[in-house]
């Protein structure tokens, strides 16, 4: 098989599936939702490190219920495949091969929760003077591997294959 997976050179040229674009994103927003509203401001990186109140941490009701532990972990997953696949021209084993690839990255970091000590390893030092990076070792040291996460990267990976099959752009011979 011949993989023709091009990332993008000119928006403005149909390189890109802005449907998958689209899609990705809204669910990215709404996984990021639930960090605003379902959990305390001190566990969440991004909105205890913004220089605004981002946090809606009882402000608002919990309207998530009790999915909100693994909806990261989905919509994480199934977010990142569409943005790839939406910003790239992939055919039908480059889909493939993109919804692998975040099932594995996402797949790593829960396992990595669970087996943290390769983390002083494979971590460097100098992470901790990086922004976003210098919460990397706490992420695995401190984060709780959830079998239910696993899961929901599985079904996140298997459900934007199917979107991302069904969205794809089709060309007509010709």
């Amino acid at each position: 098989y011949q993989i023709e997976c091009r990332l993008m050179r000119f928006i403005g040229q149909n390189s890109v599936n802005l449907k998958q674009i689209l899609i990705g994103g809204v669910v990215l927003v709404f996984g990021a939702l639930v960090y605003l509203i379902a959990r305390h401001p001190e566990s969440t990186y991004f909105v205890q490190q913004s220089n605004i109140n981002l946090g809606l941490y009882n402000a608002v009701p919990d309207f998530f219920g009790p999915i909100h532990r693994s909806l990261p972990a989905f919509s994480h997953v199934f977010a990142f495949i569409l943005l790839t696949s939406g910003f790239t021209t992939c055919g039908k084993m480059g889909s493939l091969i993109v919804c692998l690839s975040w099932f594995l990255i996402d797949l790593a970091f829960e396992l990595g929760q669970k087996f943290y000590a390769w983390v002083p390893i494979v971590i460097p030092e100098w992470f901790e003077g990086i922004p976003i990076l210098e919460n990397t070792r706490d992420y695995f040291i401190l984060g709780t591997f959830d079998i239910f996460d696993v899961a929901a990267i599985a079904v996140g990976a298997l459900s934007a294959y199917v979107v991302t099959w069904h969205t794809m752009e089709r060309r007509q011979p010709g």
